[in-house]
């Protein structure tokens, strides 16, 4: 059955299910006849601009939204957020986001270009349904919500013949993972998730170096990150007080499916990440990033086993700290692997190959390979390689480039929506690659040593696992 976004009648609610489904045409920007009319949902031109619809324009929303402008075809034609306006100050982010601050900033870009003399203000919305139901010019969508909204967004747009790029990690649960994946491959839309590293230069060559033999079979992997340790404020508990929502904040919406409870800025706009029922942690968050080379390079799939521990976590909040142990099967002529999540700022012993003085990968951030011949290390978000000890670097040939490079995450996704050849990160790829890392997560929570059947998503030693591996869904909203 084809999968649908509902959500139950509601005094505030916008739109009805068949309105969702089936609302009036709207005229595209550029062209003068909408392109669905004149090629299908899926359709554009080599020539023409991709109408883009940002939803969740936070932080990370608003640096998506920078560098889709920097692309000549790329037309951001709409925002949609719950919130008008946000503080990230205290963030790495900085300044301001919010619908209201990134359509300001979209329209300034515009109007500030001589080929745009005509353009038209950017469309700004509360609720992506409402968008999706009445734009119909949208050609493709990017999400950039907190990750318990990813799915439903995500699955709304696939739905509608819209291409997709979802921010990392693709969805909150391995279940919304393997469903938004497979429906976006039935759909045939062009999809990217936001593992940026996956686009450089350098985690090809890990790659290549590691193909080329290096440091001989693979049999032993480590990544890390120093992310997570505050995401939560250092809670292991909801907060009592019950503030007020602020003003041009949909809260309701904001929630999503997730099971209602009042308004708190211990979880908006930015520490969500660090409650289980919004976030998925520092392996959810930075192993798409930093164990990123390892499924590529070594082609890993499914685990046979999966184990965690950590400190200082509950049935509320993701952990200060965590330690996550997968091992994968022979592959082929392959060995079996051992790789090993850290997160929080731990790490793994440093290698007697590495000089004094010298740091592991990118210092909080990495990966470690360990191979019958040798090490390679490399920094965090796909960075660049290194052989240890350094004289064994300056030894090496490097092999010559075999994998095409990346004219960039942003670009070769616009690429694969006017029918070029499939972006890097895909969801094909990024699909498999997160639920391996969300299933870290799940032995967490049930403290457990998992038997773990992918094909069929199944804990086989621990049927308790099945509630974080398909979650609820609240407030009226199905996947």
């Amino acid at each position: 059955m084809k999968s649908q976004i509902a959500r139950a009648p509601a005094t505030n609610e916008r739109i009805s299910r068949r309105g969702f489904l089936g609302g009036a045409a709207t005229a595209a920007v550029f062209t003068v006849l909408p392109r669905y009319v004149l090629g299908g949902p899926r359709y554009v031109a080599p020539s023409e601009k991709i109408n883009i619809a940002i939803i969740g324009t936070g932080g990370q929303g608003f640096q998506n939204t920078r560098a889709l402008l920097q692309e000549s075809d790329a037309h951001v034609m709409a925002v949609c957020d719950v919130t008008e306006k946000a503080d990230y100050r205290r963030f790495y982010y900085g300044g301001v986001a919010g619908r209201g601050p990134v359509k300001e900033y979209i329209d300034k870009s515009y109007a500030s270009k001589p080929t745009t003399s005509k353009y038209k203000p950017c469309l700004s919305y509360i609720d992506f349904r409402e968008m999706l139901e009445k734009e119909k010019a949208i050609d493709a969508v990017l999400v950039a919500t907190p990750d318990h909204n990813h799915a439903i967004a995500c699955m709304a747009a696939i739905n509608l013949g819209k291409h997709v790029y979802c921010e990392k990690p693709l969805a909150h649960s391995i279940y919304e993972v393997r469903r938004v994946t497979e429906a976006a491959r039935q759909a045939k839309v062009a999809t990217q998730m936001g593992n940026q590293g996956h686009s450089s230069p350098t985690i090809r060559m890990t790659c290549e170096w590691i193909w080329d033999g290096a440091i001989g079979e693979v049999r032993e992997v480590h990544s890390w990150s120093h992310a997570g340790l505050d995401w939560a404020g250092l809670r292991v508990s909801r907060p009592t007080e019950t503030p007020p929502v602020p003003a041009g904040m949909d809260w309701d919406l904001w929630l999503g499916p997730v099971r209602r409870r009042p308004y708190h800025p211990a979880y908006a706009p930015y520490n969500w990440r660090g409650w289980w029922d919004f976030g998925t942690g520092a392996n959810g968050d930075m192993a798409c990033h930093n164990f990123d080379p390892a499924f590529w390079a070594l082609n890993l799939g499914h685990p046979t086993t999966c184990e965690a521990s950590a400190t200082n976590y509950s049935d509320e909040t993701t952990p200060f700290g965590s330690i996550m142990h997968y091992q994968f099967p022979a592959r082929g002529k392959r060995p079996p692997i051992n790789a090993t999540w850290y997160g929080g700022g731990l790490m793994p012993r440093l290698p007697e190959e590495l000089e004094p003085g010298r740091q592991l990968g990118g210092g909080g951030n990495g990966i470690l390979f360990i191979g019958d011949k040798g090490k390679l290390m490399a920094e965090g978000w796909g960075g660049s390689p290194r052989l240890i000890p350094e004289s064994k670097m300056k030894a090496y040939k490097r092999p010559p480039a075999i994998l095409p490079r990346s004219k960039g995450h942003h670009r070769d996704w616009l690429d694969a929506c006017k029918g070029g050849k499939p972006a890097s990160a895909n969801f094909d790829y990024s699909g498999p690659m997160t639920e391996v890392i969300l299933l870290g997560n799940v032995a967490l929570r049930t403290r457990r040593k998992l038997q773990w059947d992918g094909a069929s998503m199944k804990a086989t030693n621990c049927p308790e696992a099945d509630k974080y591996i398909r979650p609820e869904y609240h407030n009226g909203w199905v996947l």
